[in-house]
């Protein structure tokens, strides 16, 4: 594991809203990201998980303000979207990790109303946050946008197959942003995690038999843990990345190669 003692990327003087920021991946970044120097504004559905996640960063001396809202609904979200950008200037960095996945198991097993979750959740919703934020970043001509995608965005998983339908959409809508805001000074990225230690993965990654065949089938031999897919994030919202736009970035410990 890297020493998280050690600075890396610089975010010094800028702006990041993450969504789904409370735990797993999302908390993750946003401690990468508060690390780096940013000032993040910390979403997630519940206010209760907001507070919490805000003022662990602050008693760390780091810089957090929350904006709690469930941004698969469209007044949260435009309250959000509208409170980011009247409240703190827009964020130069937007990081759309807010992600759902109410069914495992066949694609017959879900409903419509489960389908609409997926897709309000996991596409709609970056989406939404991207139309609304970018007009202030093509303001400042300068910008990052990540999006959250998943390695079963690449091929689908077997018992997430509709889960793997949106984070393959939105793999698709990561490179419709950056090849429209990129002569904004804009660039966009989509990540794709593998099996990573987190409650949102717990009924595969502690599934005994389940894992055994993930990790006869990686590399590295090991579960990803949340900060492996946070220092991707923290490269990718940096300057050090100022040429990297539209890329898809897999962290899976090899699964996929």
């Amino acid at each position: 594991m890297p020493n998280l003692d050690l600075p890396r990327y610089s975010l010094a003087g800028r702006t990041a809203l993450i969504t789904g920021a409370t735990r797993g991946i999302g908390l993750a970044i946003a401690r990468a990201f508060t690390r780096a120097g940013a000032r993040v504004l910390i979403n997630s559905r519940k206010p209760e998980a907001v507070e919490r996640t805000v003022a662990e960063l602050r008693a760390n001396g780091q810089s957090a303000e929350g904006l709690p809202g469930n941004v698969s609904r469209a007044e949260d979200l435009e309250s959000v979207a509208d409170a980011a950008l009247t409240r703190y200037g827009g964020p130069d960095i937007l990081v759309n990790n807010a992600g759902a996945n109410p069914v495992f198991g066949p694609f017959t097993a879900v409903s419509s109303e489960a389908f609409d979750k997926i897709i309000a959740v996991n596409l709609k919703a970056p989406f939404e946050l991207a139309r609304r934020l970018a007009p202030a970043m093509i303001e400042r001509k300068r910008g990052a946008i990540i999006n959250m995608s998943s390695i079963g965005g690449l091929a689908p998983e077997a018992g997430l197959g509709i889960y793997s339908v949106s984070k393959a959409a939105i793999i698709s809508l990561t490179k419709v942003m950056a090849i429209e805001l990129g002569p904004h000074g804009i660039r966009a990225n989509a990540i794709c995690p593998g099996y990573i230690d987190t409650d949102f993965s717990a009924a595969i990654t502690r599934n005994e038999a389940m894992m055994r065949h993930v990790l006869e089938r990686t590399p590295l031999s090991r579960v990803g843990e949340p900060n492996d897919v946070a220092q991707t994030a923290l490269f990718l919202a940096s300057d050090d990345s100022a040429f990297c736009t539209g890329g898809v970035f897999v962290v899976d410990g090899g699964y996929r190669a």
